[in-house]
This record gives structure tokens, sequence and C-alpha cells, in this order.
């Protein structure tokens, strides 16, 4: 009997260990995002089917970030951000990490088939190939991997408005444009705020391979894209004018805060600020997409 009860704790660690190798919230972030193309889409599946699709989207994406960490164990062991995570602390075998993984995205694969299109099944291979096997082997390379990687997190709206339409349309590549560049100023941010930390895990991100005058550039320079992207959704009719506003106010304060850090003293504090807004800005953003949606 004692053995049973001290049992219960290993497996809920050994579990809850798992589930943080998905990144919870990181999938729960990409999974909304999958819902809004869903949501904004003109035509709709039927409930169980749209809940199923949001399913293997999210098991997608924690296969995914599953990979990541086991890919990435050894640097994580180095940078004091994730030293303490389950496999660089070693309270996870990386197998099972591993195991966990590849059976995550091959009921992801399952689900997705049977709830949406072939379409759909095809971007998110593409998702997680791209995010498994080129973007974070490139991490270690250069600072090509920010563009790389932003290609995989910017699907899941595409695949929303997949799951609902049958099709490839300029309003779904609309929501891709609007997180694809989102990324590349928000994880300049991150890169810049704990440039540090990524130097020890020898991470060859923008700041670290270039400086930071340059990332903070290429950071202004995301962000300009961004607003500008973000404004085609009204003349492709996806939203009104009330939505055009917003997103001019957002984007202002965004252009602000970037050309902030084109000054000489602008440092970590900067970056965190501005990776903290990019937050806001994209979940304000969407959300009145979604309130003004045509």
């Amino acid at each position: 009997m004692s053995e049973w009860v001290h049992s219960q704790p290993v497996a809920a660690t050994f579990f809850r260990d798992l589930v943080e190798l998905g990144k919870p919230r990181v999938t729960s972030l990409v999974t909304f995002t999958a819902a809004i193309g869903l949501f904004l889409a003109p035509a709709s599946p039927e409930p169980l089917r749209a809940a199923a699709f949001l399913v293997g989207t999210a098991l997608l994406v924690a296969s995914a970030n599953t990979l990541n960490c086991w890919m990435e164990r050894d640097v994580d062991a180095r940078m004091v951000r994730t030293r303490h995570r389950a496999l660089p602390a070693g309270r996870l075998d990386p197998s099972a990490a591993f195991a966990a993984g590849m059976l995550e995205a091959a009921l992801a694969v399952a689900i997705l088939a049977l709830a949406s299109n072939a379409l759909v099944v095809l971007l998110g291979g593409i998702a997680h190939v791209t995010y498994v096997l080129a973007y974070t082997p490139l991490k270690r390379i250069g600072p090509i991997s920010l563009v790389v990687g932003a290609v995989p997190g910017a699907i899941p709206p595409l695949m929303g408005w997949v799951a609902a339409t049958g099709s490839l349309a300029a309003p779904g590549w609309e929501l891709f444009g609007i997180l694809f560049f989102w990324q590349i100023p928000h994880f300049i941010a991150v890169a810049l705020y704990l440039e540090d930390d990524y130097r020890r895990g020898g991470l060859k991100v923008l700041s670290v391979a270039r400086g930071g005058a340059v990332a903070r550039r290429h950071l202004l320079a995301g962000a300009a894209a961004l607003v500008a992207v973000s404004l085609a959704a009204v003349p492709l009719g996806m939203a009104g004018w009330a939505y055009f506003g917003a997103a001019c106010a957002l984007g202002a304060a965004f252009l602000g805060l970037a050309w902030e850090g084109l000054r000489q003293r602008a440092g970590a504090a900067w970056a965190r600020r501005t990776f903290l807004y990019s937050l806001v800005y994209l979940t304000v953003l969407v959300t009145c997409l979604v309130l003004d949606a045509r």
C-alpha cells in the first residue's frame, strides 16, 4: 500500500513534466490564433469538428515544443532561464520526451485529418517540420532562424481559415501576415532582454550575432511592417473603421516604443517593456478585429 501511495507523486511529476515540455502557455496562445482564423472565416464547421480541429492543433504545437526541448536540452542546461526544465535537470529521460513528442504529432495528424481537410493537414505538417527540423537547429547557426521560425508561428490562423473554408484566400493570408510580422519585433525584444542567457546557451540570435544596435533597428523595421500589414485587413473587407482606428493607435504606440530603442541607453528594461507591449498589442488588435469583423 505504501509503495502505491509513494508512486502517485512520482507519476504526477512525470506527467506534469511531460505537459510542461509542450509549453502550455505558448500552445494556448497559438491555438487561440488558430481559433481566430476559424471564427473570422465566412463559413464555419460544425461545433464538434471545430473543437476537434483545435484539439489537433494544440497537440501539434505541443509536439513541436516537446521535440524542440528534446533537441535543445544541452542548450537549456546552460541557460539560467531554462536549466530547471525537466530534461536538463534530469527529471525526465530524453527517450520519454522524444516518444511523447512523436506520439502527440501522430495523434494531431490523425485528428486533423478526421476533423478538417487535407490542406489543413499539409499546412500543419509544414509548420511542424519547419519548426522542429529548420528553426530549432538554425538557432545555433545564425539569426536567419528568426525569419524561418516566424513561418510556423504564423500558419495556425491560416489553418483555421482553411479548416472553415477549405481553401486559401487573401483574408487567411492576412492573418498569416499579421502573426508573421508580429513575431519579428516580439522575439527580437525577448532576445535583447535575455541576451546574456542566449549567449550562454550558444544561440546565435540577432543581438548576439550582430549586436544590440542592429537588433534594435530590425525591431523597428519589423514593427513598421507589422503596422502596415495590420491595416490591410480593412481594404480586404475583414473589418471596418473602428478596427482601423484601433490598429493605428496600437501601431503608433508600438512604433514609438521601437523608435525609443534606437537610443544608446535603451537596455534590458526597455526590451522587457517592448516584449510585454507586444503581447498587449496582439491581444487587443485581434480582439478589435473580431469585434469589428465584417
